[in-house]
């Protein structure tokens, strides 16, 4: 996608003009990326939401009894045995399946017809799946729900960081773009809250769970009609006048002939690139692509993904109650939601390399303190055994804690 601070700054002149640039965060910059975050939020708030409904009686027990029975009447049977069910594999990866596959066609429509359609038809394909899932009253018509979730993640996870990125000022950028982060964590920590409430309201409580997604996607279509396109993909679908009007609209001044001028140079340098995609393989942009690749290959690798999605499943197998297990997902989410509004704060003074380093060196000293404490806790059948016997109102952070420091500084 042409962007005409990235490519541009890396001449001289493109220095020289960044320097001239004017303007400032006007209220309607700041209420274009607030709506536009949504998307980020309706990500978050399925990755909460749907291992807080997989855990609930009365969901498993409508559309997947026999999970049900191993649960309820199975429980010293394996957590793989209890959870091992195709059809509740079918639910949860049929939303990851749908949104890799439709993110190729919404790469292609957010170039082809701009940032703004692929956001509208993101939030209208995940209102519809939030009403199918509500509503649901088969496995079948979960399944499609869920299709038509992962279509509007799809979409709104291509779309919406690029349109944050390319509304933003150039010296905001960072914390402006981040706004996607922290709706996504927010909708993660606002669901985890939701499925704490609605687990006592039997049997309908899933139901609320699910159809409270549209909230946010009823947010971002009706968003998406009202925001404007931006500059960029004005000028690189050739409305060059329309792209100045509106960047003259967003950066509160009239005076945007230097970033205008940048952004006319980045298009007409990506429109000179003839085949794109076999380039991108020459030798020249090889440690680009591998990092590219790299980066966020192994930022899922780490399995945060999995266990946001699957946390209260998790603490459920670690021993936790219903409902120890969900507050320990809202402190999860809460956790999350806490250390974006630090990056936000301090990501455009520090520098997006200090928080990636400090970010995965962090993460490397808690997976291995994790495993350490997983193995000391369940490592041998006497120490399965003995949290077996431990009372479930026991089994609270509070009680965990102690264990952990009995084991391992008083013994």
């Amino acid at each position: 996608m042409a962007g005409g601070g990235p490519i541009s700054e890396c001449s001289g002149s493109g220095r020289r003009r960044a320097e001239r640039y004017e303007g400032r965060v006007t209220p309607y910059v700041v209420l274009a990326c607030l709506v536009a975050a949504t998307g980020g939020s309706i990500f978050g708030y399925d990755l909460g939401i749907s291992g807080g409904v997989t855990s609930m009686d009365d969901f498993l027990l409508k559309f997947f009894p026999t999970v049900y029975e191993h649960k309820v009447y199975h429980s010293r049977d394996e957590d793989y045995c209890k959870y091992n069910n195709q059809g509740l594999t079918a639910f949860t990866s049929s939303l990851y399946i749908a949104g890799l596959s439709l993110t190729y066609v919404a790469s292609f429509t957010t170039q082809k017809y701009g940032r703004k359609i692929s956001i509208i038809i993101g939030g209208i394909s995940f209102l519809l799946g939030a009403t199918l899932n509500a509503s649901a009253e088969s496995l079948t018509m979960l399944i499609l729900g869920r299709v038509m979730l992962g279509a509007g993640i799809g979409f709104g996870n291509q779309a919406v960081p690029l349109y944050l990125s390319e509304m933003a000022p150039a010296k905001f950028r960072g914390a402006l773009n981040m706004m996607f982060q922290l709706s996504t964590t927010l909708g993660i920590l606002i669901a985890n809250l939701v499925n704490y409430g609605t687990q006592h309201f039997h049997p309908w409580g899933w139901r609320l769970s699910l159809g409270l997604a549209a909230v946010p996607a009823a947010l971002m279509t009706l968003g998406g009609i009202w925001l404007p396109e931006t500059p960029n993909s004005l000028i690189q679908r050739g409305h060059y006048e329309q792209g100045k009007r509106v960047l003259k609209q967003i950066r509160g001044t009239q005076s945007v002939d230097a970033e205008f001028d940048d952004l006319l140079e980045a298009s007409a340098a990506a429109n000179a690139v003839k085949h794109p995609f076999k380039n991108i393989f020459q030798r020249r942009n090889r440690p680009q692509l591998v990092m590219a690749i790299l980066i966020p290959a192994f930022q899922q690798l780490t399995g945060i993904n999995t266990f946001l999605f699957y946390a209260p499943v998790f603490f459920q197998s670690l021993g936790f109650g219903g409902n120890y297990a969900l507050i320990s997902a809202v402190v999860t989410g809460a956790v999350i939601c806490g250390a974006t509004l630090v990056s936000i704060a301090f990501v455009d003074k520090l520098g997006r390399k200090f928080f990636f380093l400090e970010g995965g060196l962090q993460m490397l000293v808690c997976h291995v303190a994790i495993s350490v404490l997983l193995k000391l806790y369940f490592g041998g059948d006497k120490a399965f055994s003995e949290t077996k016997h431990v009372p479930i109102e026991e089994m609270s952070l509070l009680w965990t804690s102690h264990w952990f420091w009995k084991r391992l500084v008083v013994s």
